[in-house]
């Protein structure tokens, strides 16, 4: 079987709650929900949580808990791996045959069932342990500056001071949407940026880190941008 993980921890800090929190007309964490159904790839769309409220808006929109998430995995330190992890292993032991597995994060909105597709096909096709979405960043990051202690700046790469841009080579990020991964994968926990791991590239106007208020406020305005409209509908 494939299966769709979200994880969705419940102690968030710098937006409380933010995986329940009303984006655009439905809970964040629906707009995950959603888009795994409506792909079609999935024989079961899994959440992994600590927190009774979540799961039952989960429940709600779709999805199933069928356990809730253990307190060691549930802290602000653990990884999405170890996450996955458990929930794939949980699933063997219940007697379930998965072959992939792919993490969906709950904070992903802009995600889109042909970039689901896209990644299964890598990871089947190209034979790695994972596929996930990326992009690219918008400036060379080996133009990047810091600031020293003595508040003047300094290149990170002050060799490459009289490069031409069009000569650097292009820098990609992690989009932060879905990572699909083998079941071995996962339950060796391989970590998937040190693995084979093929790329499924995003354009940056659908990329968008939800991270703190401001990032909300931005990720609504690009949502509204990209679904045509001045304002979000409320979607049921």
């Amino acid at each position: 079987m494939k299966v769709a993980i979200i994880p969705a921890r419940g102690g968030s800090k710098r937006i409380p709650r933010k995986n329940i929190r009303d984006f655009c007309g439905m809970p964040m964490i629906a707009h995950s929900i959603k888009i795994a159904a409506e792909s079609k790839l999935f024989d079961l769309i899994l959440v992994s949580t600590d927190d009774n409220e979540i799961a039952d808006t989960a429940v709600r929109y779709g999805a199933k808990v069928p356990f809730m998430r253990p307190d060691e995995l549930s802290d602000d330190f653990t990884g999405t791996v170890p996450v996955i992890a458990h929930a794939v292993d949980w699933l063997i032991q219940q007697g379930h045959e998965v072959s992939s597995a792919c993490c969906i994060y709950a904070t992903a909105p802009f995600i889109q069932s042909e970039d689901l597709e896209a990644g299964l096909e890598l990871l089947q096709q190209k034979k790695t342990d994972y596929a996930f979405s990326v992009t690219s960043y918008a400036f060379p990051v080996q133009r990047a500056i810091k600031i020293e202690s003595s508040g003047e700046i300094a290149m990170f790469y002050p060799e490459l001071y009289s490069t031409r841009s069009q000569d650097l080579t292009e820098a990609w990020h992690d989009a932060g949407q879905f990572y699909w991964g083998t079941t071995e994968a996962w339950l060796s926990q391989k970590p998937i940026f040190l693995s084979r791991a093929a790329p499924v590239i995003l354009p940056r106007k659908r990329v968008q880190d939800i991270d703190t208020p401001e990032d909300w406020e931005c990720a609504e305005q690009l949502y509204y941008l990209l679904k045509g409209n001045r304002k979000c509908s409320k979607e049921k």
